[in-house]
C-alpha cells in the first residue's frame, strides 16, 4: 500500500476537493497523503475524513503546503489562480507532479506556471474529462474543414457558484477552433454582447455563458451557416469525471520529464 503514489489534494473542503479526495480513497492505484486548505479555515487540524462527515482516515487537513508536498508524488489542484501559482513553485521545489484544473488563469499566471514546469512535471487543462478532450479535437478538425461562411459560437452552462466566465473548457474549445482556422483566438474572440453591438464580424468566435442551479458543465460548439448548423456537444452530469481524469493525469505524470503537459498528452490524443 505504501508503494502507491501519494496524492495531496488542495482546496479540500470544496465540492471538487471532496470529490477528488473520495476518488483517491476509492482508487487501488494511489493513496491520499495530504489535504490542504487556506490558513484560518475551520477544517485545519481536523481529520479530513471526519471533516467530510465520514470516518477518520488518518490524514489531517493542513495549511502548510510545503510540508504536505514533501511526502507526496503528486498534488491535484482545482483552486484559485493565486493559490495555484504558489503551489506550482512549491511543487517544483518538492519535485512532485502538479495537476492543475484551476480556471481563470491570466497570461501572467500561466507564464509563472510554465517557468515552474522547467523543474517539475505540470499537467494543466481547463477540463480533465475524456469526452471534453475528444470534443476539443473534433472542434479543431471541424473548424479546419469549414470556412468562414460558418460562424463559430461556444455556448457553456455551469452552476451558479462558478466565478469565472467563459469557462476554462469554453476557452479550450475556442482555442481549438482558432487553431483549426489558423488564427489566434485573442484576435477573433467575442466574449460578450450587450446593447447595439453591430453585426457579427466574419470569422470571429463568439462565447456565451449561462449560470444557474447545479449544472455541472455543458458545452456546445456551434458552426452556423446559411441554411444549416453543425453542433458539437458535451454534457457532464457528475464531477467524478473530472476527478477521475485528474487522478489519471497524476498517475501518468509519474516518472515523466519536467515540462508543461495537458490532457491530450495524458490521453494520447496529441497529433503529430
Amino acid at each position: 500500500m505504501t508503494d502507491l503514489p501519494g496524492i495531496v489534494v488542495t482546496g479540500a473542503s470544496g465540492r471538487m476537493g471532496q470529490m477528488l479526495i473520495r476518488t483517491v480513497l476509492e482508487s487501488d492505484r494511489a493513496r491520499l497523503v495530504g489535504a490542504l486548505e487556506r490558513t484560518g479555515h475551520d477544517w485545519i487540524g481536523k481529520d479530513v475524513g471526519e471533516a467530510m462527515g465520514g470516518a477518520a482516515i488518518g490524514v489531517s487537513v493542513t495549511d502548510d503546503p510545503l510540508e504536505a508536498l514533501s511526502r507526496a508524488h503528486a498534488v491535484i489542484d482545482f483552486t484559485a489562480p493565486a493559490a495555484t501559482v504558489e503551489i506550482a513553485g512549491l511543487a517544483a521545489q518538492a519535485r512532485c507532479v502538479h495537476v492543475i484544473g484551476t480556471t481563470g488563469l491570466t497570461a501572467e499566471d500561466i507564464g509563472k506556471i510554465d517557468a515552474a514546469a522547467r523543474h517539475a512535471t505540470i499537467i494543466r487543462a481547463g477540463n480533465m474529462s475524456l469526452g471534453v478532450n475528444l470534443l476539443v479535437q473534433l472542434t479543431r478538425k471541424v473548424a479546419a474543414a469549414l470556412d468562414e461562411d460558418y460562424d463559430i459560437e461556444v455556448i457553456e452552462a455551469h452552476h451558479n457558484q462558478k466565478v469565472d466566465a467563459p469557462s476554462g473548457t469554453a476557452l479550450m474549445l475556442g482555442e481549438a477552433a482558432a487553431e483549426g482556422r489558423g488564427v489566434r483566438l485573442e484576435n477573433v474572440e467575442d466574449r460578450g454582447r450587450d446593447g447595439i453591438t453591430g453585426k457579427r464580424e466574419r470569422g470571429h468566435i463568439g462565447f456565451s455563458a449561462i449560470r444557474g442551479g447545479d449544472i455541472v458543465g455543458e458545452h456546445d460548439v456551434m458552426f452556423a451557416a446559411m441554411g444549416e448548423r453543425v453542433i458539437l456537444r458535451h454534457v457532464a452530469t457528475d464531477r467524478a469525471v473530472f476527478a477521475r481524469g485528474a487522478l489519471k493525469a497524476a498517475l501518468w505524470g509519474q516518472g515523466r520529464k519536467p515540462g508543461a503537459y495537458d490532457m491530450l498528452d495524458v490521453l494520447g490524443l496529441k497529433e503529430g
